[in-house]
């Protein structure tokens, strides 16, 4: 129950932060391609342009990362891990759950932390708070935490149920 609970809104979040990262792409081109046209064709540069895109491209990398997360589509190495039985396979992944909820939790705690450092600071063009911009560490570390949680609960349901059918208690 808990696992098919965290699962919907892990893939509900999914969906919400792949339609956000559209929005904030196209947002992207339109405002660089606007600064091209305006610099080069009518001579005057929009001096925002660059900070915005920047910060956009801030927001598109954690949230990118977040959602490839969740696709399980990050590279990685695996040359010892497609070589390990089913039971190893599954301590790996354990270990590998637990050092990833270590690291989410770091960005959430030191995330909001430095958020609420640079709480009075702004941004020179936009003149918007800089804690906006960043508080998207901490904001991503919780979703990639719900998208880690999901998968471990995943993990647990299909161990679990290997048991019961091999007529083991789990």
């Amino acid at each position: 129950m808990m696992h098919s609970f965290l699962n919907r809104i892990s893939s509900q979040l999914n969906r919400i932060i792949e339609f956000s990262l559209f929005i904030l792409g196209i947002s992207m081109a339109i405002i660089v391609a606007s600064q091209v046209f305006s610099r080069y064709v009518l001579n005057h540069s929009l001096f925002w342009s660059e900070e915005l895109a920047r910060y956009l491209l801030v927001w598109l990398t954690f949230l990118g990362a977040t959602s490839a997360y969740k696709r399980n589509a990050h590279p990685g190495v695996d040359i010892f891990y497609i070589r390990m039985r089913a039971a190893k396979k599954k301590i790996c992944n354990l270990i590998v759950f637990l050092a990833s909820m270590t690291l989410f939790s770091v960005m959430i705690v030191y995330g909001f932390q430095f958020a609420y450092f640079i709480r009075n600071q702004i941004t020179p063009a936009l003149s918007i708070p800089k804690w906006f911009i960043f508080i998207i560490i901490p904001v991503s570390g919780m979703i990639f935490m719900i998208h880690c949680l999901a998968n471990l609960m995943e993990l647990y349901k299909t161990t679990t149920l290997e048991h019961w059918g091999k007529g083991r208690n789990p």
